[in-house]
């Protein structure tokens, strides 16, 4: 390029790891701009365009909605606006209401609703239980994130329910506490399958959650330094962040079985604990069921009502 052609190359990319490091030399790309996710204010701006483009009842509140999406892209803040519009005119309805948004913010997250599925009394009182064993951890314990809705309607991602929970601010980092926390309450569901109907009557339900109170905890020990066996140093590296973020131990394979035996200590330690407190109020978590049973969703306002009349 020469001073008189006035041209700009513009170019994006979510593989910056295999850049030849020669195109961002001065004088070819000689900026680089990071996209991230969009914050809280980011995501609320980001909803109120697109809900421009659709008839929005005023009552609607677009901060609730940006608190429950902590993560989303614009892509899918966009998909969320569009969902609840479809809602809106298969109920017959003229304007989107803040129901509708809820709606399509779960229909995004965990697919929509199959109400047409066919679940015995058994499986869905065995769903209740986990779900409300998810929620009762996680409100006995400080440092959690609220509860604000728990559901046992099948969703066409294969769950049978979810509990949800939303920060009531943006939140950027995490303490070692919440996040052991956060394993206690993602081993909540199986304790209370455990408890009310015995360990040979546990089920594949809680599959997910492992997964996910696994990756926390060999995060714990690898990425984070939060332990003292092996202080502040990296053990495991992320490749490709933008494409799953997949990772890859960067240690001898003695320290990796290390890890391996502080994990399931992790793991062991955060099941015995959600266990202990699920049955310490046993009472609540047969009457809070036996509410989910008869009424299939409901908000985190009549979970705590309920768990602390």
């Amino acid at each position: 390029f020469d001073n008189d052609t006035n041209l700009i190359i513009i170019a994006a990319t979510n593989r910056p790891d295999v850049l030849d490091p020669a195109l961002l030399r001065p004088g070819r790309f000689n900026r680089q701009v990071g996209v991230a996710a969009p914050d809280l204010e980011g995501r609320e701006a980001i909803l109120k365009v697109h809900g421009k483009k659709v008839k929005v009842d005023e009552s609607v509140d677009y901060n609730e909605i940006a608190r429950a999406t902590n993560g989303a892209s614009g892509a899918e803040l966009a998909n969320i606006v569009n969902e609840a519009a479809l809602r809106a005119v298969r109920e017959g309805r003229r304007s989107v209401t803040q129901a509708d948004l809820e709606e399509s913010v779960e229909t995004v997250i965990a697919g929509a609703q199959r109400k047409s599925a066919v679940i015995s009394d058994q499986e869905k009182k065995i769903v209740a239980y986990h779900e409300i064993g998810h929620a009762l951890v996680a409100a006995k314990q400080s440092n959690s994130a609220p509860v604000t809705k728990i559901t046992i309607v099948p969703r066409t991602s294969g769950a049978l329910g979810y509990t949800m929970q939303v920060d009531e601010g943006e939140r950027v980092l995490m303490s070692r506490k919440e996040i052991l926390n956060k394993i206690a309450t993602l081993t909540g569901g199986r304790s209370a399958e455990e408890l009310i109907f015995g360990k040979d009557n546990m089920t594949t339900g809680a599959s997910n959650d492992i997964e996910q109170a696994t990756k926390l905890a060999r995060a714990l020990i690898t990425r984070y330094g939060m332990t003292d066996e092996f202080d502040m140093v990296a053990l495991e590296t992320v490749q490709n962040q933008y494409l799953g973020g997949d990772t890859a131990l960067a240690c001898a394979e003695d320290t990796a079985s290390r890890i391996d035996a502080r994990v399931m200590e992790i793991g062991k330690e955060a099941h015995e604990k959600a266990f202990a407190i699920l049955k310490e109020n046993q009472e609540k978590l047969h009457e809070l069921a036996a509410h989910l049973l008869e009424k299939e969703t409901i908000t985190g306002e009549e979970f705590m009502a309920l768990l602390e009349a």
